[in-house]
């Protein structure tokens, strides 16, 4: 027995399913995603062999020590907390918060003192963030030549 077609058996795919499957990978793509906003500092890296640069009369020195002590031009501070340093920046400032900062750090400080002194300059509002680096010929001219590990 041969089965014929007639025009009223059309075939037909049933999209349904496959639109529900869309729209439970949508909601479920839709729930899982995160929508923050992080805060971003503008950061300029000089490099080692550059000219130095021009000291602007109005900036704010940030210098942390190989101990992961700070000091705020030239005045050192009581204790290593973030509280402290973002307190020191606001008094330092005078509410300016479009000042220049440099971040001088000691070569042998720890990187959690260097990330702790930038993440209290982004508490504080600051956006100007410049790290200084000594030029080779600075290095051996000094006497601070690095030794071979």
């Amino acid at each position: 027995m041969k089965f014929k077609r007639t025009v009223r058996d059309e075939l037909s795919i049933n999209i349904t399913p496959l639109i529900d499957v869309v729209f439970l990978l949508l909601i479920f793509f839709m729930v899982t995603t995160t929508f923050s906003r992080e805060t971003r500092l503008l950061v300029n890296l000089p490099e080692a062999n550059a000219e130095t640069a021009e000291n602007e009369p109005t900036q704010i020195e940030i210098v942390v020590a190989r101990e992961g002590n700070y000091a705020i031009n030239g005045r050192a501070l009581v204790n290593n907390r973030i509280e402290t340093l973002v307190r020191g920046l606001e008094l330092e400032s005078g509410g300016d918060r479009n000042l220049p900062i440099i971040l001088i750090a000691d070569a042998e400080a720890t990187h959690q003192s260097v990330v702790t002194a930038m993440d209290a300059i982004g508490q504080s509002g600051f956006t100007r963030l410049n790290i200084a680096t000594q030029r080779p010929e600075d290095l051996e001219q000094s006497g601070n030549t690095p030794t071979n590990r």
